[in-house]
């Protein structure tokens, strides 16, 4: 792409979240001329801190995979690589009441062998169940994601079928799709849960190590993105809400915001698909209505922040089984708490919908008791504070069916594209989605604006000399 050609046209980008911030980037670089427009008055979308009694907290904890690989460029892009973890061999302490806990490690193998010995000595199911693990593995990842038919079944009714117990559903199986899913594996699609597995655990061994932020999340992504957009020359426009999207001929034309009106040669619309639904002109999305994009639903995640007197939690994260807690992550150095004064943790519940309308209290009290039974630390401990956040709406809701809902990049309207975690990015609603639809968005309004640009120059004089000689 040459970036004079490029340089040529402007884009708008509506949405600073992660797709946003991707697309915008992505734009910049590619030599367009870029505006980013947030409704908030922060970047970041639903990954953003804030401070609470001299600490700095999340909004929710995040997660991401070595097999990650767009969002991890994106870290790179801005500067930030530096300010996450990433472990050197996957590793996970799975507790249950009482203190037991056994590890899923993998080892130094080939997929799926990484991770045989592992659930060899997974005592937290009796070894029948075990074994059947493997079994059910290998049928697994003999499945296409991209098979229709996966998407019209549960992936719970499909365990079932391959021979998984309740037990192993929840102490195995759910360890994994409830946090990337955002839906227990009961109401999960197949073929998400398949990509998931698939991609991350059955076909390339070290896919699945686990990175995390070490820093608040708006240390990561908002400040380091706002100063490499300012640096490409992007301007960026925070509080500032878009009323509509304009056409002219099937085309776009310019963003109306707060009573203003910008001029777009492209559009990237970075927005939630419920956001989405109101500013796509209909007619937009081949084979859907924007009232469609609803259908997709929304499925919670809660985290409850405990602030503990002494350390309780000694790994950097643990999953729970048997237990209200899903996984703990130890937040205290990214809180900025001084580790000799106590523990941060972080207490993460996704697919929460039976937790999301919980007095803050009531929640706080079940989950110090829960960590009580996992952890025998904090039976001495003292939670000195807590705190609870809630993103009603973090993610769409990865059911049966949704791959018909989730539209593709390129719409109807010349110059208008989509992008967002809840597009057909062939992901679920992760940061790794989020970031690859923005960049798939990106690259489509620079190839377009390209293609005007080769359609608007003049013929050359000296082939029209040659042709008449």
């Amino acid at each position: 792409m040459s970036r004079a050609r490029a340089a040529r046209g402007h884009v708008v980008v509506v949405g600073g979240g992660l797709a946003g911030l991707a697309a915008a980037l992505t734009c910049a670089e590619g030599g367009a001329r870029v505006t980013l427009l947030e409704r908030r008055p922060r970047l970041g979308g639903a990954t953003w801190s804030f401070e609470h009694h001299g600490l700095h907290f999340d909004n929710g904890q995040h997660v991401f995979l070595r097999c990650c690989t767009a969002y991890r460029r994106f870290l790179d892009r801005i500067g930030a690589s530096d300010r996450v973890v990433l472990q050197p061999r996957l590793d996970v302490p799975v507790v249950a009441p009482g203190g037991r806990v056994a590890h899923l490690r993998r080892d130094p193998l080939p997929a799926p062998l990484h991770l045989a010995r592992a659930l060899g000595r997974y005592t937290h199911l009796p070894l029948r169940e075990r074994v059947a693990l493997g079994r059910a593995a290998l049928a697994l990842q003999r499945l296409d994601p991209a098979d229709p038919q996966l998407d019209a079944t549960t992936f719970g009714a499909w365990l079932r079928a391959a021979g998984q117990s309740p037990a192993a559903i929840e102490r195995v199986w759910n360890l994994i799709a409830l946090p990337t899913l955002n839906v227990d594996a009961n109401e999960a699609s197949l073929a998400l849960a398949a990509m998931v597995f698939r991609t991350g655990l059955l076909s390339d061994a070290p896919a699945a190590d686990i990175g995390w932020s070490r820093v608040p999340l708006s240390d990561l992504h908002a400040a380091p993105a706002a100063r490499a957009l300012a640096v490409r020359g992007a301007q960026v426009q925070t509080a500032a809400r878009v009323g509509r999207i304009e056409t002219r001929d099937s085309a776009v034309a310019a963003v109306a915001v707060d009573g203003e009106r910008i001029e777009a040669d492209a559009v990237v619309l970075a927005v939630p698909h419920d956001a989405a639904a109101s500013l796509v002109p209909a007619g937009a999305l081949a084979g859907l209505e924007p009232g469609d994009l609803s259908r997709l639903g929304t499925s919670p995640i809660v985290n409850v922040h405990l602030v503990y007197d002494r350390p309780v939690l000694e790994y950097p994260f643990a999953a729970a089984v048997g237990s209200p807690v899903q996984y703990v992550f130890d937040r205290t150095a990214s809180s900025g708490m001084d580790a000799s004064e106590g523990q941060c943790v972080a207490v993460s519940l996704s697919g929460a919908d039976a937790y999301v309308g919980r007095p803050a209290r009531a929640l706080a009290d079940e989950l110090t008791r829960a960590m009580v039974a996992l952890f025998p630390l904090a039976a001495d401990a003292r939670v000195v504070d807590s705190l609870v956040t809630r993103e009603q709406a973090a993610t769409f809701r990865a059911g049966p069916g949704t791959a018909a809902l989730r539209p593709g990049t390129r719409t109807r309207v010349d110059g208008l594209f989509l992008a967002g975690a809840w597009t057909a990015t062939g992901w679920p609603a992760t940061m790794e989605g989020a970031v690859r639809s923005g960049e798939d968005a990106a690259r489509a309004a620079l190839s377009t604006l390209a293609s005007r640009d080769r359609a608007r120059e003049p013929y050359p004089f000296d082939a029209v000399k040659e042709v008449v000689a």
